[in-house]
């Protein structure tokens, strides 16, 4: 990570990988050899099930052969860079699973990433090939090669995939002729990534397949998942949560997954009840959603088992709806994108260390605390970092942002402040990057969230700070309101002196918006909505 070529040849430290091996917590089989086996023992079962229609292991896996054809084709070098932009759904999927077959290293980008973002992310990874439909948001993938390149991309090549109804007859017949794949290394750098950030651009992150592997395990224990699963996987697979959700648990279990090529929560709760999907895997923002169309026109979710959300703090009066809507557990894991999982809940926990607590810290992972201000390492309450079997490999080619994820000694920080009780529950106090500092005080803008999201009215909620000459920062909330209520920043108020909520965390500033906007990972957009506050209320200079 130190420079280019050292990233270039990126794989777990042998001596780390022996000891997760030796622990069961890794194995050398990949993804590639799962999905092939399961499409020998059973190539009509459905491992993908769209609003569509079906595609079975047999033709993901022909369809990942023939890609991986096209992909060697190109003559690039093992290890090279390919770019995928695809809306989620089994070609994004096929994609990922071909690039790997290759020997190639796969660059997911979101289907919904900007030009700027689209460009930044071709020339940092330096990607040769890109893998897209012919037509991306109505502009052809000639169109965005040439665009790309004018702002500096080096990308050479260009392969289209067909959408899922022409997908399903690219995916029949015959596997096609080539010459033997090269063997995938499950330690090795398979995947580069994206953070979900909203602001500035992106930082990639490396993967390997065994973290991933872990996680499911993680996961498995967690829900108490049988054979039988049907998942729904609402967040999109190039970003972490959708990798585990979509890409490796149903792999490694060999159950199908229900995936949509947007996010649609009308869409999701007909696919559930048809479907008869017993585990649903969606950030915060996307269970509130359905929630709200839920009441609206009620589905029956009686099949569901287990909700895992997360990358956002979870409120607990909506996940106490979800539960006693569904009767599925609501579970979570604390971790990131580069972290993967800090701590999680379980089936076993009761709802209250469940809607209250980001679950137990996990031991092979490490976890300890440091003084965000000095790095020194305390005890109790304090910025989390770790080291074990769910890390990724760092960033690509970053020297600076690995300097601010590794401690000194090689332990990965998370950018939250925790407590850690007695009894090892973790509980996010806040994001160092998402305090609100008010008159010398720091307010968590996750607490005051979660307390606004309260109101009977509030459907979708942010906080964030507006700048003001006076205290420098004030509280300012974006709400997307509930059907038929009105909402005012009195009525809120009101609510919250009523709970007992303290005057230091009252919204000084409401805006109403019919939805909030997102990143690319399904999240509201924080750095969006902060940018619209600093604009609203610009301090004169």
């Amino acid at each position: 990570m130190k420079s280019l070529d050292v990233a270039r040849a990126m794989r777990a430290d042998p001596a780390e990988a022996a000891r997760y091996r030796a622990a069961g917590w890794w194995s050398d089989r990949t993804l590639s050899q799962r999905v092939a086996a399961l499409a020998a023992s059973k190539p009509e079962e459905p491992a993908w099930i769209t609003p569509e229609g079906r595609i079975g292991w047999g033709a993901y896996d022909r369809a990942a052969d023939r890609l991986a054809a096209l992909i060697a084709d190109k003559g690039l070098a093992p290890g090279a860079r390919v770019a995928v932009i695809l809306p989620d759904g089994p070609t994004v999927h096929a994609a990922l699973l071909a690039v790997e077959r290759a020997g190639m290293v796969a660059v997911g980008i979101g289907a919904r990433a900007g030009l700027a973002e689209i460009s930044y992310l071709l020339k940092h990874t330096g990607a040769e090939l890109l893998i897209s439909h012919e037509y991306m948001r109505d502009q052809s993938i000639e169109a965005l090669v040439e665009a790309v390149q004018a702002q500096g991309a080096t990308l050479k090549h260009w392969l289209t995939i067909p959408d899922l109804i022409a997908f399903r007859n690219w995916s029949a017949g015959e596997r096609p002729f080539h010459a033997p794949f090269p063997p995938s290394d499950p330690d090795g750098l398979f995947l580069i990534n994206s953070t979900s950030g909203t602001t500035g651009m992106p930082k990639c992150v490396m993967h390997t397949q065994n973290r991933w592997f872990y996680f499911h395990q993680l996961a498995a224990e967690a829900g108490r998942f049988g054979p039988d699963e049907i998942f729904l996987g609402a967040v999109p697979a190039p970003f972490g949560f959708g990798l585990w959700t979509a890409h490796f648990s149903p792999a490694i279990l060999g159950c199908p997954t229900v995936v949509l090529p947007k996010f649609d929560a009308g869409v999701a709760l007909d696919m559930i009840e048809r479907e008869r999907v017993t585990v649903l895997c969606c950030v915060s923002t996307q269970f509130i959603m359905l929630l709200n169309e839920q009441a609206e026109r009620p589905r029956d979710l009686s099949s569901l088992r287990s909700m895992f959300t997360g990358g956002e703090a979870v409120p607990y009066r909506r996940a106490a709806e979800f539960e006693e809507v569904t009767g599925a557990v609501v579970l979570q894991f604390y971790g990131s994108n580069e972290t993967g999982a800090l701590s999680r809940t379980t089936a076993s926990d009761s709802r209250d260390r469940r809607l209250t607590t980001a679950g137990k810290i996990i031991p092979e992972m490490d976890v300890r605390l440091f003084d965000p201000a000095t790095g020194a390492e305390v005890a109790g309450r304090g910025q989390p970092a770790c080291r074990g079997p769910a890390t990724c490999l760092g960033y690509w080619d970053d020297d600076a942002a690995n300097g601010k994820l590794f401690t000194p000694d090689g332990w990965m920080l998370m950018g939250d402040i925790v407590e850690i009780d007695d009894e090892d529950y973790l509980r996010v106090v806040g994001r160092t990057s998402e305090f609100i500092i008010r008159g010398g005080k720091n307010l968590s803008a996750p607490a005051i969230e979660a307390e606004v999201a309260t109101h009977p009215g509030v459907a979708l909620v942010a906080a964030v700070p507006a700048p003001d000459p006076v205290f420098g920062e004030r509280v300012c909330i974006y709400v997307s309101p509930r059907a038929n209520h009105a909402l005012t920043l009195e009525a809120i108020i009101a609510h919250l002196h009523d709970r007992g909520v303290s005057r230091e965390w009252f919204p000084e500033y409401l805006v109403l918006m019919d939805d909030l906007p997102r990143s690319s990972g399904g999240k509201v957009a924080k750095g969006e909505l902060t940018a619209d506050a600093k604009r609203r209320w610009a301090v004169p200079a």
